[in-house]
């Protein structure tokens, strides 16, 4: 459960004082946060799987825009972020970058049974000062002991005119209930020119080939591993289907119930992504439909929903720096749409899938049989 002290009614800091996060939040915008919290925990409650104890994980991943830098973020937007950040066991999360602001406020909302691991930004023009993170319950999942980046090396790179992956592979490893992985935080080239697909496809290129030597050499520490993120793929054969391809043929299967499916705010693309290594010890939770169980939540399904504008129009006009009259209905609107409503939440959806963490049957049933 979230902090709520900023959300609290006057009478209880009569009875004590409580840490505030937000002391300039008005009676209006802690009621309009509080409404919107219990539409948004309804919808995280019908759309994600339901944590069973010693069973299953619920893992996501998200790309949070500008996560640290923008300045627009409203104060019930943290509540929003946070709230569906604490329906996962174990978050990978792209698009932090320099400053820890941010990503410190979720901390203090989500409270003393969550904790993070990050990586430093990527310097540089192309890392465009990015860093990944993984935000985990601790009484769900733990740190295994394996945190570092994926370096590329001369020989592999000896033919080659990228020699580092733009942003710095993040792989750290983890434990909950019988299973241990290791996950790999990706955040891949963006744009579909030809030079941008090209790029793109020798940095999976690269990538896989030294994800290969170092399974072979056994230097990953778990034969089960996923790679997620912002994979800023396109659809086509055109675009990146050949690059797709690639993984697949590298031994990394994609989520089922994520095939295909939109991923941005927009609905244009299947941005992000998750590939697990082909393993029967591996599994995924299966939903009613028999697919593996994951999906992608729709925030702006339960906050910040089409036709608010007129809701939030006093703090677009503070936000807004363009050109166009702010008074007309029209604009307001469009401005809502975009990039307003993504600059609080983000411009991708979070995507997830649910592990099944105990594998007791299976190796029970494996025992058995050894006895006949």
């Amino acid at each position: 459960m979230l902090s709520y002290n900023d959300l609290r009614p006057e009478d209880d800091f009569k009875k004590r004082d409580y840490e505030l996060i937000f002391p300039h939040m008005s009676k209006t915008e802690k009621k309009r946060a509080m409404v919107n919290l219990l539409e948004l925990k309804k919808g995280l409650d019908t759309s994600i799987a339901p944590r069973r104890t010693d069973e299953n994980l619920i893992f996501a991943s998200w790309n949070i825009k500008e996560f640290g830098h923008t300045t627009q973020r409203l104060a019930e937007s943290y509540f929003y972020i946070a709230e569906i950040i604490s329906s996962f066991d174990l978050v990978a999360v792209q698009e932090i970058k320099s400053s820890l602001d941010d990503l410190n406020i979720i901390l203090r909302l989500l409270g003393d049974g969550w904790g993070y691991l990050v990586n430093d930004i990527t310097e540089g023009s192309a890392g465009n000062s990015e860093r990944s993170c993984y935000i985990f319950n601790k009484s769900r999942v733990q740190l295994a002991g394996l945190a570092g980046e994926i370096m590329l090396w001369d020989d592999l790179t000896k033919d080659s005119d990228l020699k580092q992956l733009k942003r710095t592979p993040y792989i750290t490893g983890f434990t909950s209930g019988w299973k241990t992985f290791a996950l790999i935080n990706l955040h891949l080239h963006p744009g579909e020119k030809i030079n941008d697909l090209a790029i793109r496809k020798q940095e999976i290129s690269l990538f896989l080939k030294a994800l290969k030597k170092k399974r072979k050499n056994r230097r990953l520490w778990s034969e089960n591993i996923i790679l997620v993120g912002d994979f800023n793929f396109y659809r086509g054969v055109d675009k990146d289907d050949s690059t797709i391809k690639m993984i697949r043929d590298a031994g990394y299967r994609e989520v089922e119930s994520l095939v295909g499916i939109d991923t941005n705010v927009s609905r244009t693309n299947a941005y992000d992504r998750m590939f697990l290594t082909k393993n029967e010890n591996f599994l995924l939770g299966q939903s009613q439909s028999g697919l593996e169980n994951g999906g992608v939540f729709n925030p702006f399904k339960h906050v910040f929903k089409e036709g608010e504008e007129a809701t939030y129009i006093k703090y677009m006009k503070n936000h807004y720096t363009g050109e166009k009259d702010m008074n007309n209905p029209a604009n307001q609107k469009k401005y809502f749409k975009h990039p307003w409503k993504k600059n609080q939440i983000s411009d991708h959806f979070p995507i997830w899938c649910e592990l099944i963490i105990d594998s007791s049957p299976v190796f029970l049933e494996r025992s058995l049989q050894s006895y006949f």
